[in-house]
């Protein structure tokens, strides 16, 4: 039996909406999920289950239409889904009354429900999010039917607020699989009893690494998975990179290594750079020209002046930089006492004399 799991969508999210890109990280989000469905069907498989977050929030009629839509393409998926703590189900949400292809099957019970497939010889178990929040360790204990079945368990959740997990317990409880959603980033149990696929696509700054979809199988025979693997589909990812200056550095110098190690990756990723290292104190690096001409969502320069506090020491013994570097200066400083440091005789020197 094939599968493809999926979860956390956010259809209908808008990532980076305050940069030039935003609409275009809008669009991946629909266009990576049109790829996975597209992928069910062209791998034959079985089952596409979604693990919760398919919509970002309550989806209006348009959303589920155009979703449904998608679904229609693959009729020979069975495609199986629950609600998550973003779309969560309320009493005048339009999901409550939306007619699904027959394809789909959408678990909407606030307590644990099962579907069975006779052809496949699979029953699926799981329930949607009725509240933003669940904290009671709902999944504890629990263990699937002793029917000679395929068993898995779909359900969201992984933290102290969404449904606490117990993933040793999990691994023990007798499923054949655990298709587990909310945490965005990928990660597969070394027994291949449970894992989460991750966001299909990265949808903030901190959401590093590939994303994309798992796909398995399971044998009918002994109901065990046979083969688990995270395959990557998003269009971008977000790349955190440090590049090191010397006194040596100029503005046109980082501009030129940036531009480089960004071309190097892909000018369709979106880049947090760290600067780090020690810098001429006469150079202030230009960052919002580094960033003007490529993704880069976020530069945050932590390179210090490189000062020579002994030749400053004797040229100003009986002023306030003499004062400051005998306060400041010792062989143990810590990195906030060398901030200090940098930073107070960077602005004593900037200083001029209103009298002068």
């Amino acid at each position: 039996m094939k599968f493809i799991h999926i979860a956390d969508v956010h259809w209908g999210m808008k990532p980076d909406a305050d940069r030039p890109w935003g609409r275009e990280r809008s669009q991946a989000i629909r266009d990576t999920f049109t790829e996975i469905v597209h992928q069910a069907g062209m791998r034959k498989a079985d089952l596409l289950l979604i693990a919760g977050d398919l919509f970002h929030r309550q989806p209006l009629l348009r959303d589920l239409k155009e979703v449904n839509y998608l679904f229609s393409t693959i009729p020979t998926v069975k495609v199986v889904l629950i609600a998550g703590n973003h779309d969560r189900i309320r009493a005048n949400s339009a999901m409550m009354s939306f007619t699904w292809c027959p394809n789909v099957t959408w678990i909407k019970e606030e307590d644990l429900s099962s579907v069975y497939f006779e052809d496949i010889n699979t029953e699926i178990l799981g329930f949607s999010y009725h509240t933003a929040e669940i904290t009671e360790a709902r999944l504890n204990g629990v263990h699937p039917p002793d029917t000679p079945r395929i068993h898995i368990l779909l359900a969201h959740g992984g933290d102290a607020s969404h449904l606490p997990l117990d993933k040793s317990a999990l691994s023990r409880s007798g499923f054949s699989y655990t298709a587990l959603g909310h945490i965005h980033k990928p990660e597969l149990a070394p027994d291949h009893t449970f894992a989460y696929p991750g966001s299909p696509e990265p949808l903030d700054k901190t959401e590093t690494g590939p994303h994309g979809m798992i796909v398995g199988e399971i044998s009918p025979l002994t109901f065990q998975v046979t083969s688990l693997e995270f395959v990557p589909m998003s269009q971008v990812q977000y790349i955190p990179l440090v590049i090191h200056v010397t006194p040596a550095t100029t503005n046109s110098e980082l501009l030129a290594r940036i531009t480089a190690e960004v071309k190097k990756r892909g000018l369709e990723h979106i880049y947090r750079f760290r600067i780090r290292g020690m810098r001429d104190p006469d150079i202030e690096f230009d960052l919002e020209s580094l960033a003007r001409n490529m993704q880069v969502i976020e530069i945050v320069d932590e390179s210090e002046p490189r000062y020579d506090f002994n030749q400053l020491f004797a040229e100003h013994p009986g002023d306030m930089i003499g004062f400051y570097i005998r306060a400041l200066q010792k062989e143990d400083a810590s990195p906030v006492e060398k901030k200090a440091l940098y930073y107070g005789i960077d602005a004593l020197l900037r200083t001029t004399d209103e009298r002068s």
